[in-house]
């Protein structure tokens, strides 16, 4: 049983536990996954560290393009989720593992690998800069970084209120409680999340010494999305690995007689497959050290 908050979010709390919202999500994951891959370039022999490695979505993918002496060293600062990792790797020697955070890779030594990536690791960074100087320390002359971060900041400008993607609803009042309920727990705790945005991304590149720092970005406002499926599913998920589930949250912000209402209405769009609409950004960043 795994104890730290970042190994229960990505191994349950992320899709609640419903094979149905993992099968929804893993589409979208494998895109973010060889979106980084495709820009690291990778060449057969190359060592590729990838910081904030999770259960190894971009690690694992990157054994399958190098060839037999390629390496992948793993680094997380969850040992629960490296753990995990060596138990898929299953003794292939081409896996190595470190516990870090993406601020200090002190277990990787200066010119070490030819590929820096990560995931969605920057936003609960606080210290951002100086992850970007560690990617650049630990790469080889001719190295590559690719990496792959939501921009939150755009959501939290545009659609500041938006919690499932409702758009205007009778239940707005309820949403807006809950609401509140991340805004008072969590709001320190997020700001690493929405403090910066792709512009920041490029220029820490910059200041860290990489060069030839291409960023590719995407933006989505109010766009038709799928339609929820398992409103008890959704319940048990966490938006992310420092707040509560959406059904904790609930709990915390509704009487019982407001949580019948909240229920019956998502209940009712379920039922009729009611699309919800999508805020979002994202952006893909590459870059070389000289």
């Amino acid at each position: 049983m795994t104890t730290d908050r970042w190994a229960q979010w990505l191994l349950t709390r992320r899709d609640g536990g419903s094979a149905t919202l993992r099968a929804r999500y893993a589409s979208d994951l494998a895109w973010f996954r060889d979106g980084v891959l495709d820009r690291a370039d990778l060449k057969p022999d190359d060592v590729l560290l990838d910081v904030g490695c999770g259960t190894g979505l971009i690690g694992f993918g990157a054994l399958d393009r190098l060839g037999p002496d390629g390496r992948v060293i793993f680094s997380d600062v969850s040992q629960d989720l490296l753990d995990q990792c060596r138990r898929i790797a299953d003794g292939d020697e081409r896996c190595s593992f470190v516990q870090a955070p993406a601020e200090d890779l002190a277990g990787v030594a200066d010119a070490s690998v030819d590929v820096v990536t990560t995931r969605s690791v920057l936003i609960y960074s606080d210290r951002k800069a100086t992850a970007f100087a560690e990617f650049f320390r630990v790469l080889r002359p001719g190295g590559r970084l690719s990496l792959f971060e939501p921009i939150n900041r755009f959501a939290r400008q545009h659609r500041p209120d938006d919690l499932f993607g409702l758009g205007g609803s009778p239940v707005d009042d309820l949403v807006a409680k809950v609401r509140n309920v991340y805004r008072g727990r969590t709001e320190a705790a997020e700001q690493p999340m929405v403090d910066f945005d792709e512009r920041d991304l490029m220029t820490w590149a910059e200041r860290s010494g990489f060069e030839a720092v291409e960023l590719d970005y995407r933006a989505q406002l109010d766009v038709p999305a799928e339609p929820i499926s398992d409103w008890d599913a959704l319940k048990r998920v966490a938006p992310n690995p420092l707040v509560p589930t959406y059904g904790e949250a609930i709990a915390a912000a509704l009487t019982n007689d407001e949580r019948e209402r909240l229920d019956a209405h998502m209940a009712a769009l379920t039922a009729a497959r009611t699309p919800t609409r999508r805020t979002t950004a994202i952006a893909f960043l590459r870059a070389l050290r000289p």
